[in-house]
């Protein structure tokens, strides 16, 4: 592993580990911290268990990258940054969350900084560990809309994070799969 921490950046995709949460719209983060490993050619996640984390470590834009997708439950997902930040000496301004939303309709993005949890357990717990929300996240919309663009969900939020994404869902989220890999990279 590259221990320097300096002109390093820490990229995690949140998610649940195992099978059954594969194609899952909770994944999301999963998904896109491996289709940016594809995109930049780094070797495989391995299993670091002292993080309890999956990394995968290369350079890219003159920078270190770690992408990381921890192994812990998703309401747990910070103590595996936390971890991984202690032992790299890396600031919040060092992290990027990509994560599921919500209250952000299929097919739409958003980046933010500094800003609250808006309900997110896995994020809330972030903030929690880190003690701080100041800190990049790319947050990808899972939220069915209203006619006038306002997302909702007809089930329970907790049976609808976990459902499978839907056919249309998955078309909605394909089209917007290199803006999202684009933004990324400008985030770096």
């Amino acid at each position: 592993m590259i221990n320097s921490s300096a002109n390093m950046k820490l990229i995690v995709g949140l998610g649940n580990p195992g099978q059954e949460y594969d194609h899952t719209r909770h994944n999301l983060g999963f998904v896109f911290v491996d289709k940016l490993r594809d995109e930049l050619s780094f070797p495989e996640f391995k299993l670091e268990k002292k993080f309890a984390a999956e990394i995968s470590e290369g350079a890219a834009h003159e920078k270190k990258l770690l992408l990381v997708k921890p192994q812990t439950f998703m309401n747990l997902s910070g103590e595996a940054i936390q971890k991984i930040m202690a032992f790299y000496k890396l600031s919040p301004a060092d992290l990027l969350i990509i994560h599921d939303d919500i209250d952000i309709p299929v097919g739409k993005y958003k980046i933010a900084t500094d800003s609250s949890s808006a309900g997110h357990n896995g994020v809330q717990n972030i903030i929690d560990q880190l003690g701080t929300q100041t800190f990049q996240r790319l947050r990808i919309g899972i939220g069915e809309t209203k006619e006038d663009d306002v997302p909702v969900c007809r089930l329970g939020v907790h049976d609808f994070v976990l459902g499978r994404i839907t056919p249309d869902e998955q078309t909605r989220i394909t089209a917007i799969e290199k803006a999202i890999l684009e933004a990324i990279e400008q985030l770096i």
